[in-house]
């Protein structure tokens, strides 16, 4: 199959998106297929990639509120591509302008919307957490859920990338047509590569003895990862145990949580770790990963923790609800700091040896990014196949 997946979220200094696609794309090529990305840049360009696969940037301003993305502000560049290659499968991801220019495309491709994300748990239901609950929230932006439907209605089929975000569209109202939960690239993590020397020398930096818990949050520095949630979760549940918190990311966001932590004794901020070997060792030498974002659909993070034996803390809500089970994982009140807190202080009195054991069970467990490819693809082909016996 050819696919071109239009995808205003695609950067080279992106974070899940990018690593999601280039590991697809790689995936795909063993497997026969052809994946072009259209995404927009700051100039026009070709990238063709190793093995298969290739980027076509086109000539788009930059992104206001975050320089590593550009937009797209014109149809007819990517209609022109689109024109040229005549996909079989066509893709997209972004509710804006991007799935109204595939919408009126003019081409006899299958098209799909793919949706990694929900644009009103990401923003208005943040916004107003304080004020209104989410199914409050649905109701007064129902306008959005309608604007959807419209450009859907040219589409053949609506794909999310996990349960947690068809449940959120079918509360809606909306017509989820699958669910492809995503994977992650099990080869780089494992329990095995726990480091206790490392684990002792990082509960040092936060100030702590190695009989310390050691927290991970990992993430982009964005609003909705909800990281002084976190923060102030951990700062609340150290009144009572001892319990540090290494935050590993970049972002928007950055220098307001360096501001909020500084006068924190056992919180310690970390720029990105690029190297996979180094990060996949840190994951597997702390003693839970902490997470505070209910927005996010699939819990891409807290799947390579666990793949790493680590145990989970995070919320009830969202993706990272959808793998948290009570054997290795604590959740909490989404949006409720001192019940992040509690939840800490659970996961710190259970028997470590326990926890991690069932942990490490479940990483053998977790879904690959190669077992959603050759899901994905036996859908499309499916898809294909009904419109050819319908012709």
């Amino acid at each position: 199959m050819r696919i071109v997946d239009v995808n205003e979220f695609y950067s080279p200094t992106g974070g899940g998106v990018r690593t999601y696609i280039d590991r697809k794309m790689g995936i795909m090529a063993d497997m026969g297929h052809e994946l072009t990305i259209i995404a927009p840049a700051l100039e026009d360009g070709v990238e063709d990639r190793p093995g298969g696969g290739r980027i076509l940037w086109v000539k788009s301003p930059a992104l206001l509120l975050d320089r590593n993305y550009c937009i797209f502000v014109k149809d007819e560049p990517v209609w022109k591509l689109l024109d040229e290659l005549q996909p079989d499968i066509l893709e997209c991801s972004s509710p804006w302008l991007p799935a109204w220019t595939v919408a009126n495309w003019k081409g006899p491709s299958l098209k799909v919307f793919f949706a990694h994300g929900d644009q009103m748990g990401a923003y208005p239901q943040r916004w107003l957490d304080n004020i209104a609950t989410p199914i409050q929230v649905e109701h007064a932006f129902a306008w959005y859920t309608r604007y959807m439907n419209r450009f859907l209605s040219h589409y053949d089929a609506l794909v999310t990338n996990g349960p947690a975000l068809a449940k959120r569209f079918r509360r809606r109202g909306m017509t989820v047509d699958a669910s492809m939960p995503l994977g992650i690239e099990r080869s780089w993590f494992s329990p095995d590569l726990r480091d206790e020397k490392l684990r002792v020398a990082l509960l040092e930096q936060c100030g702590l003895p190695p009989e310390g818990h050691l927290l991970l949050g990992l993430g982009r520095h964005h609003k909705e990862k909800r990281w002084p949630l976190v923060i102030d979760a951990v700062e609340s549940a150290a009144t009572d145990i001892p319990v540090g918190l290494i935050l590993i990311g970049d972002g928007p966001q950055r220098r307001q949580l360096e501001d909020r932590i500084a006068g924190s004794p056992h919180i310690r901020i970390f720029r990105p770790v690029y190297d996979r070997v180094r990060l996949s060792r840190i994951m597997a030498s702390c003693d839970a990963l902490v997470h505070g974002s209910d927005a996010e659909p699939f819990g891409l993070v807290a799947s390579e923790a666990l793949a790493s034996g680590l145990p989970l803390i995070g919320p009830d809500e969202g993706g990272f609800a959808e793998i948290a089970d009570p054997l290795f994982a604590e959740t909490y009140r989404a949006r409720d700091a001192l019940s992040a807190a509690d939840a800490i202080r659970r996961m710190a009195a259970r028997e470590p040896a326990i926890v991690r054991a069932a942990a490490r069970v479940a990483a053998a467990k977790v879904r690959s990014d190669r077992d959603h490819t050759v899901e994905l693809m036996a859908y499309y082909e499916g898809l294909l196949e009904r419109r050819a016996r319908a012709a």
